[in-house]
């Protein structure tokens, strides 16, 4: 088994998720040992939230999980990649495929994205 550097960012690696059959970047989180497992362990995306200090799995308020095709690792290992189908059509909390749906032009952000559900709806 590979022995991922946790000793960095007090003990937080990044995630980045992209799209399995796509490549398309879905979003960024971190994991924590207990994060890193449970992923390993269920197929699930599971994820260390740095704002509620907890572990989650991606998808238990929503239904939009992650299933792990595939899981790369950085030259360092402290960093994860992991190829995903996502479940549900929307990565985004916010309600959008990808939480990379604004594009900078000209010093303002502009909403290229098109949004797949209302979160209040969602997350009551």
């Amino acid at each position: 088994m590979v022995k991922l550097n946790f000793g960095k960012l007090n003990g937080l690696l990044p995630v980045i998720i992209q799209d399995y059959e796509t490549d398309k970047v879905l979003m960024l989180g971190f994991m924590n040992r207990e994060a890193w497992q449970r992923t390993l362990k269920t197929g699930k995306a599971t994820y260390y939230s740095r704002t509620r200090k907890a572990i989650w799995q991606k998808g238990e308020t929503s239904g939009n999980i992650q299933i792990v095709k595939e899981i790369l690792i950085d030259c360092d290992n402290d960093t994860i990649l992991l190829k995903v189908k996502q479940v549900g059509n929307a990565a985004c909390h916010t309600g959008y495929r990808s939480c990379f749906y604004r594009k900078l032009e000209n010093g303002k952000l502009k909403t290229i994205g098109k949004k797949i559900f209302e979160p209040k709806e969602v997350y009551k």
